[in-house]
């Protein structure tokens, strides 16, 4: 068992190089202000971990583990790695973090998710983050590549099932108003009028196949920090600061699967399968096997990956919200809305508060933390003690989920 003791996350609407900061100020920034609201001290971190995605792209920086030590001289000596999962990067280096502590090597875990993006112009930033498909081999004519690959997959909902495209949009305007309540989100100072949400081609152009502007997630400069902590340590933790355990959370399951890079391949191996992306759906089934969640009544708020609204619009059904093929049952009864009995991205979700692409994985366990923390501010669901994350990266070539629940 691991706990979360906190964290801290960046204003996601704050461009790092119209403030003057490089990635490093960026991390220090993210360090010292997460230990401030953890109130922890440097010297009680025993191991650090870095999620990041394509810094040495953006920014020509690599080996980031080196920040640790370079922002706070206590950190000089400290163990860290740096981890890769494409939009996944942040959920993996959390892996890597919980398994140290669930073998006995540490006690106390600092977790960084990371990335600079808008730094380039759009057009670079997309062949950038294009890294994560499989080079050479597809995706050669677009454009911008994600937008494509999931165009791809509203195609195939469209084949398989049928597809509504007022049910992607009822997703986007969800999670954009969502987003208002969140005092970190990107587009909290965002308006739209009514026809951005419709296929109208001025209010909603086409980004690329039938992916439109307001289906896709933001480019967002972001970091997020998360505090890990062994049971003896968090019980420590508690104690010292004189709080309740239950101001804490907990990680009772965790589900990782990774799937062949290219996208036609996997589209093509689940034909006749119950669900389009079988290994999505075991990450899913894995995390709640070993948190012992049985139901789907016994999750109360979702925090998923919506790159695109069609990732959000597979996710319900992967999440077994719906059956497959019906997730615009969930949105047209409201089921997904903030008020709804099962909220997915009450934060706004990547569409809403922005995707800084190493960042988003700790983010979702932030959030999670938050909410069955009763934390989550003006976003809070009543009630909530027990969240899941679904974090994909690529075409869900890796997929990572986490249930987080109120500390006992």
């Amino acid at each position: 068992m691991v706990y979360i003791l906190g964290g801290w996350q960046s204003d996601f609407a704050t461009v790092w190089s119209r403030r003057g900061m490089d990635l490093s100020d960026a991390f220090g920034e993210a360090l010292h202000s997460g230990l401030a609201a953890t109130a922890l001290d440097p010297d009680e971190i025993d191991t650090g971990h870095v999620g990041n995605f394509t810094a040495e792209l953006f920014a020509g920086q690599g080996l980031l583990g080196g920040f640790f030590g370079q922002v706070e001289p206590a950190l000089d000596g400290l163990p860290t790695s740096r981890h890769e999962a494409a939009c996944a990067s942040g959920s993996v280096a959390v892996l890597a973090a919980t398994a140290e502590i669930e073998a006995g090597r540490y006690d106390l875990a600092c977790v960084v998710g990371i990335e600079q993006m808008r730094n380039v112009p759009g057009q670079t930033a997309a062949e950038h983050l294009a890294a994560a498909i499989w080079q050479g081999h597809e995706y050669q004519d677009a454009t911008f590549v994600w937008p494509r690959a999931f165009s791809d997959l509203a195609e195939e909902y469209d084949q398989r099932y049928g597809l509504d495209y007022a049910h992607l949009m009822r997703i986007s305007e969800i999670n954009f108003a969502n987003a208002r309540r969140n005092p970190n989100a990107q587009t909290r100072s965002y308006s739209f009028a009514p026809e951005a949400f419709t296929d109208d081609d001025e209010a909603n152009p086409v980004i690329e196949g039938r992916t439109r502007k307001m289906d896709c997630g933001q480019v967002t400069d972001g970091a997020a920090v998360i505090f890990l902590a062994s049971p003896k340590r968090a019980a420590e933790y508690a104690a010292k600061r004189g709080i309740p355990l239950d101001r804490l959370a907990r990680i009772s399951g965790w589900g990782h699967r990774t799937a062949p890079i290219g996208y036609a391949g996997k589209v093509a191996a689940s034909a006749g399968q119950r669900y389009v992306f079988p290994q999505v759906r075991r990450a899913i089934e894995d995390a709640r096997a070993r948190a012992g969640v049985s139901d789907l009544g016994q999750i109360d708020v979702v925090e998923t990956h919506d790159c695109f609204a069609a990732t959000e619009y597979m996710a319900i059904d992967h999440l077994d919200i719906t059956e497959p093929g019906e997730a615009w049952k969930a949105i047209e009864e409201g089921v997904i809305d903030r008020g709804g009995s099962l909220p997915v991205n009450p934060s706004g979700g990547l569409i809403g508060a922005g995707h800084p692409v190493g960042a988003t994985g700790v983010r979702m366990l932030l959030d999670s933390f938050k909410q069955v923390t009763d934390q989550a501010g003006d976003y809070q669901v009543d009630g909530a003690r027990r969240a899941q994350t679904l974090n994909i990266g690529g075409s869900t070539t890796t997929t990572v989920s986490f249930i987080v629940e109120q500390a006992a």
